[in-house]
This record gives structure tokens, sequence and C-alpha cells, in this order.
């Protein structure tokens, strides 16, 4: 019986709950001057997580402005409008930015079914408007750059001079760091006065449109596991109650510790008759996507996983009725 459940309906009570962890990192180095969330905070897409002192940049875009102005002097060329339109390509660009990156990762997690078709529509349509206004905003660009004239339009020194006021605004712009979708802020050690590094981890962010099961079963557990197999799941923070999910994937190798020194594989030695059971890593994900995702349940939470690689007949009724058990016996400890 016990090697029947292992080949048809494989489990353990060592699963985790996982999910995608972002390091967020500022594109520019500088004093922290403001932390606009709260540890464990949800915050939705767009929002602003912290701010760079904006000083040293908004000297910058002057200074590039200045360059720019004087550049046009000397064509006897006006180029307000220009530094202008500038401005609005930069911002236009920044929102492009993360619309198209929101939308990439929607339709990843709508193919596999974790969110809803509506969520990846709605997606779509906001990466159209942010195209749209980048398209816009780049025409009124190349408008105030036909005002300057022939000479004006072609001129190296112009272009030269508009690239370090782009690069100046881009700058100013991303001091402001933004939540890149809906999540939650967690483990925040982030305060005013800290210097921020570009591209080092200030904040820890977790997506809360990627979460799932990781589940190590053993190898002689796996010969009838397949993605899309059916599973039945209970999370310890959720005493009593048993969620459908389905296996997303099974894991193509593992480290198994082997160390090398010298150029050649390291010998390990045992003492052990039997060499232990190594685990592969299963991906498990709710069958009803995020939209069924359970309240209060922590990344790094314990669960409990029984798939059913040969679902029907008395194997699943029998698992299916241990794992009611569990659920109720999960009160307990």
């Amino acid at each position: 019986g016990y090697v029947t459940l292992d080949r048809n309906a494989p489990g353990s009570s060592r699963g985790t709950v996982s999910a995608s962890i972002v390091q967020m990192a500022p594109r520019v180095s500088g004093e922290v001057v403001e932390v606009m969330v709260a540890d464990d905070s949800i915050v939705a897409a767009g929002q602003a997580l912290f701010r760079i002192d904006p000083r040293p940049f908004e000297l910058a875009v002057r200074q590039a402005e200045a360059a720019l102005a004087e550049t046009g002097q000397s064509l006897d060329a006006s180029t307000a409008s220009l530094a202008a339109a500038q401005a609005a390509v930069t911002q236009a660009d920044v929102a492009l930015e993360t619309a198209r990156a929101e939308a990439a990762r929607t339709q990843r997690l709508e193919e596999r079914g974790v969110v809803a078709k509506a969520r990846g529509e709605t997606a779509r349509n906001a990466l159209s408007q942010a195209e749209g206004q980048a398209e816009a905003a780049r025409a009124s660009l190349e408008s105030a750059r036909a005002q300057l004239g022939p000479e004006g339009r072609n001129n190296p020194a112009i272009a030269a001079a508009e690239a370090q006021l782009a690069r100046a605004q881009y700058d100013l712009a991303s001091a402001t760091v933004v939540a890149p979708h809906l999540g939650v802020v967690t483990n925040l050690t982030l305060s005013p006065g800290q210097y921020a590094s570009a591209g080092s981890p200030a904040l820890t962010f977790i997506d809360a449109a990627a979460a799932w099961v990781t589940v190590d079963l053993r190898e002689n557990q796996l010969g009838n596991v397949a993605a899309g197999d059916p599973a039945l799941i209970l999370f310890d923070s959720r005493p009593g109650e048993v969620f459908d999910g389905r296996v997303q994937s099974v894991a193509w190798g593992i480290n198994p510790g082997r160390s090398a020194q010298g150029g050649l594989v390291v010998n390990q030695s045992s003492n052990r008759w039997f060499e232990p059971a190594r685990h592969i890593p299963v991906r498990v994900e709710l069958a009803g996507g995020m939209d069924s995702w359970p309240e209060h349940v922590p990344v790094g939470g314990k669960t409990t996983v029984t798939i059913l690689a040969r679902p029907g007949g008395v194997t699943e009724a029998f698992a299916r009725a241990v794992m009611r058990v569990r659920a109720f016996t999960s009160y307990l400890h």
C-alpha cells in the first residue's frame, strides 16, 4: 500500500510557500530622503516606495538645459520648446518601460492560468495607452526640432546637448523608485539618511501575483508525476482547508553538493550503509490561479502536498480522505 501511494499519490508534509522576490534597487545613487511605505504594506503598481535626494539631479537638468540654450543661441535658435518636449518624452518613456514590463509579466502568468484573462487585457490596454503617449511625445519633440530650422536640427552640438539633457531628465525621474506591480514590501530596513547605491538592493518586494508551493519529493516518487497533474494542498496557516492545485513543473536538476579542488572532483566519503534519498523540487500552483490564493499565507510557510499522479479510483479517494484528516489535525500542531 505504501509503495502504491508513493507511485500514484506521492506527497510530502515539507512543502514551502514560495513567491517571486524582487530586490528593489535604484537606478541612481544618493541619500534616501523619504521612505513612503511601511513594513509589510501592500502597494499598487507604480506606487512610490522611496525617494533619493533629487537636488543633484535637478541641478544636472538645469545645467543641461543651460548648455542646450547656449548652443541654440550660437545658432540664433530658441531651444525652450525643445527642452520641454524632451522632458515629456522622458516621462513617457519611463511610463512605457513600466507598462511594457507589466504587460509581459501578466501575459506569462495569464498563459499559465495564474491570473484571469481580464487582468491580461487590462495590462495590454495600459501598454497600448503608454505607447500612444510615447508616440505623441516624440511627435512633439520632432516638431520642436523642426522649429530650429535645417541648420539647428542637424547640428551635432544641438544633438549632443539634447542627449545630455535627456540623460539628466532620466536620472531625475529615476530618483523616485516605484513598485513594478502589485505586491508587498517586507523586511523593510531602509530609512531616510541611508545612502543607496545604483544597482544595489535597498528594499525587498514580494510579487503578489506570482506565488506557488515548492515540495521536495524523493526521486522514486516521481515516476508518474508530470506537469498538469492535479494536487491537494494544505497550508499550515489555514488549518481545516484543503485547496486544489496542479503541478506546474518538475525540476530538471539539483546540486548534489559535489565540490572540486585543483581541477578535480573531491571524493565524498560516507560511513552510512544506505545513501540518503535525494529530493527533487516540484512546483505546484493553485488550480484557480492567484485569484483563489488564500489570505494570511506567508511566504516560507509550511504546506502539505499530495499529487494525484494517477487520479481516480480508490487511490485518489484514500488520498483525499487522508488530506482531509490532516487538515483538521493541523489545528492541533
